[in-house]
């Protein structure tokens, strides 16, 4: 292990190391601190008043103030998104507007804006009233013309159309005389005439017919005009109609059903000069108010316009603002009442720019105090923070979407940007579809800048932020098909000719008998003389699923190294001889050996079954091997290789339960031991006088004062060593049988897995042969029996169709289904030999996180 020992450090393999620090800032500066630590954005608040609530808190009335401004920003953001303008993302710089004058700026915005949007729905509403009279003045004046000569003129004069001036005298037009109404109860024919929304017209003329039995005349034609609906604001095709009655009874029956289907009626006059006098004024007044419309829009987009130019840069001023003080209520006032008291973590190499950071808050906020920043010791576990860039990210997020490493914990992303592309394209290997995905993944690098700026679909947003995942998929894909030789299916003489001809120059008996090697092997891959061959599917199995055992067996063995470099890096000795040690033994003894045997045959070129040794080296294993012996010692090698596994099985079970309970009770008597010397330092403290004990008293306020805690605390020395000790106690509870079952878990758990994962590594075996035959059935089934007809449309169905499949089928559903597979032989059977997974995120105050979240 000395070879280990003497390696270098490996900085991206441990998280950043994190350092519990205290802040006590002045009241006067803790605005701006905490301000420009969100720039900095590398410090982690601890909530100190956790057992408050937010109105509890603090600055409740400041958080407020804020969520009202965000709530007058959200407003004047939908209101420009219903105009249909654009907001500038980053826009022009103007002079920096304070808190105070942005509240009034928003609250003036907002009422204007209400006061408009009031003034526009009143104007749009007598708008869409005078259009429908105007429709039906012109449809429903047709109907009256027509219907003359079936009815006497004194029957068809209406109590509704028959209107006085007002009680005042005063002239009105034509138009106000209209619509002015009418209670005269005149008998004979009457009718009544409104507009309905086209759905509803055949369902209220049945509703019309059962109220009156019958008696009423329905004609209706179709408005010819777009009408806004006033209650969902689309435009929706209308229908006029007019309805002739007689009686009061049924007057009150028809209106009551025109209200209940929210048709608007209207009074047309039966006189032809009339109705124009009367079209004339509303075709003016609709002129006037399409002209005030027009007038109001432009002004509002004006207006929200100059808003949108600087709407971006107001969100982000509240919303800095909002997190500035929520952070703040995290804080807690000190005995003063001068100063805040801070927690919080923050990456060890981050201290000097923390410092830098509250000097200019200082120096900017003109206080006469300065912010104490210092260090302390931390009971808790510390966060995970792992530095990252655009490449490394992805592979990130795979690994803590199974769990967050533990602090100073080995990170699989380190070896996972290698392994899971690698293993993917085991499973993947086309190096014609690694083209097409490597193209797809150069697409969206090379546009990066432009997409992450756009809001992308669920689908998009996650392939752009695997982009250079897909990109070293693809690199890989394109590697391995080059070794399986297979281009869509199709193998090429890239690397020079085949090393194996036919038997016979007509080549009559190449897919029955078989080809016989002339030459030295190909250079590179698969020989492409395999294709088509009648052993081809068996020496593809055997070579692809050989392949995945080494592959498998490799991998397994690298997270079982991990886990004694997590071992040597925490000091924790135990776990390296009780775990690793057994663990390494056990599994190289039984399945390293299988690789090696693996190994020896494909340089041999033994006829050895393979199975039969790994049975019989379990049944008998000091039966003969006779023709499956691979090289000499054999037998002597496999009943060493037993008895070592054999004998891991209890070294893994057994010591580390006995020799931890051995430390408990060591240090259990230790504790006692210093709790005796404590209780005995105790009773000779009590015979001192009072002046020492005021001293004392004055020395513990001092040393406490100098603590974690900040302030005077009211606590005498003697209830300070009994809580230590009762928490000492609590954290060092040892329960024998807890430790024995886990540890009997854990064991079974390994011995079980190491042949269970194993056997799980064959799925590279079964999906690169799954995708190898699916590749070659849409070849074979699709493109060439479309080629074999002499027929150019065919040709091209069968191109489109096989194009089609390939994008769909291969590219993007056996894309998904090898990622997941990659996936799950990464978090099982690679990270579950060493990787706890149970920490938690660092996630610091930042601003730039909220401008993130704003894009």
């Amino acid at each position: 292990m000395r070879f280990f020992d003497e390696l270098p450090p490996m900085e991206f393999l441990r998280s950043e190391k994190m350092s519990f620090m205290q802040l006590i800032i002045p009241v006067e500066s803790a605005q701006r601190a905490i301000s420009y630590l969100g720039e900095l954005g590398l410090v982690q608040f601890k909530d100190l008043n956790d057992d408050k609530s937010p109105f509890q808190r603090t600055f409740v009335n400041q958080v407020k103030r804020c969520g009202e401004m965000s709530r007058k920003l959200r407003f004047l953001k939908d209101q420009i998104n219903k105009s249909n303008l654009t907001i500038l993302a980053r826009p022009a710089l103007e002079p920096d507007t304070n808190l105070e004058e942005l509240e009034v700026l928003l609250g003036e915005h907002e009422a204007e804006l209400l006061e408009m949007h009031t003034n526009s729905e009143k104007l749009q509403q007598t708008y869409n009233e005078l259009l429908e009279f105007k429709l039906v003045l012109l449809k429903a004046g047709v109907f009256l013309v027509s219907d003359q000569n079936h009815a006497a003129p004194s029957e068809r004069e209406l109590d509704e159309h028959v209107y006085t001036p007002e009680e005042d005298g005063g002239t009105l037009s034509l138009l106000e005389q209209e619509i002015q109404p009418d209670f005269s109860n005149k008998a004979g024919l009457r009718f009544i005439s409104g507009i309905i929304c086209k759905s509803k017209a055949l369902i209220f003329e049945r509703m019309l017919f059962r109220a009156t039995r019958g008696n009423m005349f329905f004609h209706q034609a179709q408005a010819g005009e777009l009408v806004m609906d006033p209650v969902s604001g689309e435009m929706v095709e209308n229908t006029v109609f007019v309805v002739f009655f007689s009686g009061d009874q049924a007057k009150i029956k028809i209106h009551k059903i025109c209200d209940s289907f929210g048709a608007n009626c209207y009074p047309v006059p039966e006189d032809m000069t009339k109705q124009r006098q009367i079209i004339r004024e509303v075709l003016s007044r609709l002129t006037e108010l399409e002209t005030t419309l027009n007038a109001g829009i432009h002004h509002r987009n004006k207006a929200l316009s100059s808003i949108g130019c600087q709407l971006w840069r107001w969100t982000m001023m509240v919303k800095k603002e909002k997190a500035v003080y929520d952070t703040l209520n995290k804080l807690n006032f000190d005995v003063t009442k001068k100063c805040l008291v801070g927690e919080g973590w923050c990456p060890a190499f981050a201290k000097p720019q923390i410092k830098d950071a509250l000097e200019r808050a200082t120096i900017d906020s003109n206080s006469q105090l300065g912010i104490i920043f210092h260090v302390m010791n931390a009971t808790e576990s510390p966060p995970t923070y792992f530095r990252t860039n655009r490449f490394t990210q992805a592979f990130q997020e795979i690994v803590d979407a199974y769990g967050v490493a533990r602090y100073q914990e080995a990170n699989p992303s380190v070896y996972s940007v290698v392994t899971f592309p690698f293993l993917f394209a085991v499973m993947f290997g086309d190096w014609g579809h690694g083209i097409c995905l490597l193209f797809a993944a150069l697409v969206l690098i090379l546009y990066e800048r432009k997409l992450g700026s756009q809001k992308l679909g669920s689908f998009m947003e996650l392939a752009f932020g695997g982009r250079y995942v897909i990109l070293l998929m693809a690199l890989f894909s394109i590697y391995c098909g080059l070794i399986y030789n297979e281009f869509f299916s199709i193998p090429y003489h890239i690397f020079g000719q085949s090393a194996y001809r036919c038997r016979d120059p007509s080549c009559s008996d190449a897919h029955t008998t078989g080809l016989i090697k002339f030459r030295e092997p190909y250079k590179f891959g698969v020989d492409p003389s395999w294709r088509g061959n009648r052993s081809e599917l068996p020496f593809l199995n055997s070579l692809k699923m050989k392949m995945s055992i080494l592959l498998g067996i490799a991998q397994m063995n690298l997270g079982i190294m991990l886990s004694y470099f997590d071992a040597k890096y925490h000091g924790n000795s135990l776990d390296i001889r009780y775990q690793f040690v057994p663990q390494i033994i056990f599994l190289n003894s039984l399945f390293g050996y299988l690789a090696l045997l693996i190994v020896v045959k494909w340089c041999t070129g033994s006829q050895a079954d393979l199975y039969h040794v790994m049975i019989y080296m379990f049944l008998s294993p000091t039966e003969s091997l006779g023709d499956n012996q691979l090289f000499w010692g054999q037998k002597t090698l496999q009943i060493l290789l037993l008895l070592m596994a054999i004998i891991a099985v209890p070294w893994m079970l057994f010591p580390k339960p006995f020799i931890l309970r051995k430390l408990n009770m060591e240090v259990m008597s230790s504790q006692d031991r210093e709790r005796g010397n404590k209780q005995r330092k105790e009773k000779g403290k009590e015979k001192v006088g009072g002046n020492e004990q005021r001293n004392d008293k004055g020395k513990e306020k001092v040393g406490r004062f100098q603590g974690r805690t900040y302030g005077i605390l009211h606590t005498s020395e003697t209830d300070l060593d009994v809580e230590l000790d009762s928490t000492r106690e609590h954290h060092n509870e040892f329960n024998f049988s807890e430790v024995f079952v886990h540890q009997m878990i854990h064991s079974i758990e390994f011995i079980l897995g190491a042949v269970s994962n194993t056997a799980s590594y064959l799925r590279l075996w079964a999906l690169s042969l799954a995708h190898s035959e699916l590749s070659t059935v849409l070849y074979e089934k699709i493109l060439l029996l479309s080629f074999g007809y002499n027929n150019i449309i065919i040709r091209l169905v069968g191109v489109a169709i096989f194009a089609f499949a390939t994008a769909f089928i291969l590219l993007m559903m056996e894309t998904l289904s090898a990622f997941l597979h990659a996936l799950r032989l990464h978090w099982v059977e690679f990270m579950g030999k060493f990787y706890h997974g149970d920490g938690y995120k660092f996630t610091p105050f930042s601003f730039a996180a909220l401008a993130d979240d704003e894009e």
